[in-house]
This record gives C-alpha cells, structure tokens and sequence, in this order.
C-alpha cells in the first residue's frame, strides 16, 4: 500500500536491534484516516471471505483494528494480556513473546467471544516473528473458529513471521512489507507486491 510506504518513509525511524519506530502515526499516536484507508484495503483483499469478526491482540493492534471492523461491518475482539476482575467464566489462553518487549505474555480470550461459528480476520500493527500472529492463530483453533486470514499493517520481511504463517496456509495480506532496513543511515527499502 503506497499511502502506508510513503508514510513510514516519511515518518518512521529506524532503530538498532531492527526496531522501525512508527509511534508517531501507528502505535502510539494514531493517524485515524490513515488507518481508515488500511481497512479499506483489507475490506477489499479480504472480499471474498465472509469474516464475522476481528481479533486482535492488546494494545497496538486495537486501534487499527476497530477502525478496520467499522469497514467490514463486525466486532472487535481482543487478546488481553493479563487476568484482571472483569474477566470471568471459562477461557482460551496462550503463550506469546513480545519482540519489542523481549516478555512472554499469557493471552486471554473469553469463550463467549470466540465460538465455532466464527470467521475470523486477524488484524495487527507488526509481523516480526510472528509470536503474536501465531498466540491468536492458537486461540481461533482452540474455539474451533475458520482463521479466514492475517491483516498486518507492517511486516518486516527480513524476519521469520511472515514465512511461517503463509507456510501454515494461511492468507496474510500485510499493507507494506519492508524488506531490508538499515540503523546507521535510516534507509528502508519495501518489497514489490
């Protein structure tokens, strides 16, 4: 998506430790019409499937993909990353490792929020490894909900995430995919899609 490419060239700065620092428009502050023109998108790669919901992971993920919902017409679910009080009745958990926070995180879902009937689009801000993708993957299967397919906004090309998941079959339709990135000099280069 040329819109999200352009953007982070425009805005994002690359870090050591292959981090691409996107706070300024994606995970911290958010660019809402940017991200209006990203479900857009997703709406039409994802056309042809008959997705009923969105899942997502807490906390980066949940804007983009509420406002991606609105343009598919669904709910929002999203992973929590810790038990609090107003989580009651049975659950479906799984294990996720943050790349940025280097933390092993249990994720929890409901099961009245995940059922069997479930076409589901997952929706997220980052592809690295692919820990997070995979912790939501686990969950859907867990529910006996159809994985319809992955909606990244960035993936990073140049790790193992993306790989993996289109090796389990599944559709992954990531906005802007970097293929190479570079610390000392800030450069990143996208893949053609």
């Amino acid at each position: 998506m040329k819109l999200l490419e352009e953007r982070i060239i425009k805005d994002g700065v690359v870090k050591e430790g292959n981090v691409l620092k996107v706070d300024s428009f994606l995970n911290h502050q958010m660019d809402v019409n940017l991200f209006h023109e990203m479900g857009l998108e997703w709406k039409r790669l994802f056309a042809d499937k008959k997705i009923n919901k969105i899942l997502t992971i807490e906390a980066s993920g949940i804007g983009i993909a509420c406002v991606a919902a609105e343009c598919f017409n669904v709910p929002v679910v999203f992973a929590k990353k810790a038990q609090s009080i107003n989580l009651d009745g049975e659950m479906y958990t799984s294990k996720v490792e943050s790349f940025t926070k280097k933390k092993v995180y249990d994720i929890i879902v409901s099961k009245k929020f995940l059922t069997p009937d479930d076409h589901i689009l997952i929706i997220d801000d980052f592809l690295a490894n692919g820990c997070a993708v995979n912790g939501l993957i686990d969950l859907i299967n867990a529910a006996g909900a159809t994985v319809e397919g992955v909606g990244i906004a960035i993936e990073k090309g140049f790790q193992p995430g993306g790989k993996l998941i289109r090796e389990k079959g599944i559709r992954l339709e990531s906005l802007a995919i970097v293929e190479s990135m570079d610390a000392s000099n800030g450069t990143i280069v996208f893949r053609e899609q």
